[in-house]
């Protein structure tokens, strides 16, 4: 179970750092500038989010679900809305994340005003972006499948601090299910079925939006998957066009589980989201997530692993234990 927790963690990861270099560009510029991306790059000095980074560095997904790691495990696993805004609150202030164009829209607008003592909910209540599903994964380590309604709840605390929309905490809840699923080894067509029932029972604690449907773009997505097997660049280029690869919940939750389900292996997906074009490295949290999850970390080269361990001076074995103590107490 550890081995398939920390699978979770070191894709969530990989898929960060190899999705690092090329985020935000779009697909004709990722193809021009690196060809094929076929390893760990540094950021590019071109690249205005990605240029603070160096190979196998995570970005602020990463980071963000182990600060999330952090509080949970400062507050016994009870999700705090004070102890997660102070545990993300130092950290932007460590990285400078307001200026150094670190930070996504939505959690920017609701961190600066936590920061000045005000009611976050006016940007909350109206956040469609991806800032929660991109650092949920790792509590899908928490619960088991049947544990849908608990889980749905513990995603919708966590994430509320910075994202409360019907489609951001249910895009992430659907990330989360998917890990969780995957976790215990569910086919991939029971991983998908189970993100669809966690956005359900999620997306009611949210304000309502008029966003697309996530189950009904997923739905779509996983019809390409099946219809370009084995076909990787017109895969792509069909979410890239269709499903989208944007910053919005409702493109990128889709596009990453649709690819997690075509990849079905970590490092493959990692290398898929990077070529993807669009915010890649979000998209490859949380896909490579999933596949890690289902994999475990012992599939996974030790030679990445171990980068990911040096570059971000880490010790993700130590959160798995936590995730793994409380997944067997509770």
């Amino acid at each position: 179970m550890k081995n398939k927790i920390l699978g979770a963690l070191y894709g969530m990861a990989i898929g960060d750092a190899m999705g690092m270099p090329s985020e935000l560009w779009g697909r004709n510029k990722v193809k021009a500038y690196f060809g094929t991306i076929t390893d760990f790059l540094d950021g590019p000095k071109e690249n205005d989010v990605a240029c603070n980074f160096t190979r196998g560095q995570f970005t602020d997904d990463t980071s963000q679900a182990l600060l999330i790691l952090d509080a949970l495990i400062e507050s016994d696993f009870v999700p705090e809305t004070a102890v997660i805004g102070r545990h993300l609150l130092e950290w932007a202030d460590r990285l400078n994340a307001f200026e150094n164009n670190i930070l996504g829209p939505s959690s920017k607008a609701a961190l600066l005003a936590l920061k000045a003592g005000k009611d976050a909910t006016e940007f909350t209540s109206k956040a469609e972006t991806n800032g929660a599903a991109m650092r949920i994964a790792p509590v899908g380590g928490l619960f088991l499948p049947a544990e849908v309604q608990k889980l749905s709840k513990f995603v919708y605390d966590i994430s509320k601090v910075t994202h409360s929309t019907d489609v951001a905490v249910g895009g992430a809840a659907m990330v989360a299910a998917a890990v969780g699923a995957a976790i215990v080894d569910k086919s991939w067509e029971d991983i998908m079925a189970h993100a669809v029932l966690a956005y359900l029972e999620t997306k009611d604690y949210g304000a309502e939006t008029y966003s697309a449907s996530l189950p009904a773009r997923l739905k779509l997505a996983l019809e390409y998957a099946e219809k370009y097997e084995g076909q990787d660049e017109r895969f792509l280029q069909v979410i890239y066009d269709v499903i989208g690869s944007g910053v919005i919940t409702s493109e990128s939750v889709p596009a990453a589980l649709a690819i997690a389900y075509y990849a079905k292996e970590p490092q493959r997906c990692s290398l898929l989201c990077a070529n993807l074009g669009g915010d890649t490295d979000t998209i490859g949290t949380m896909a490579t997530a999933i596949c890690g999850a289902k994999s475990g970390a012992d599939a996974i080269d030790p030679s990445w692993r171990a980068l990911i361990d040096e570059a971000n001076g880490v010790n993700l074995s130590q959160y798995a234990d936590h995730i793994l103590a409380f997944r067997t107490q509770h």
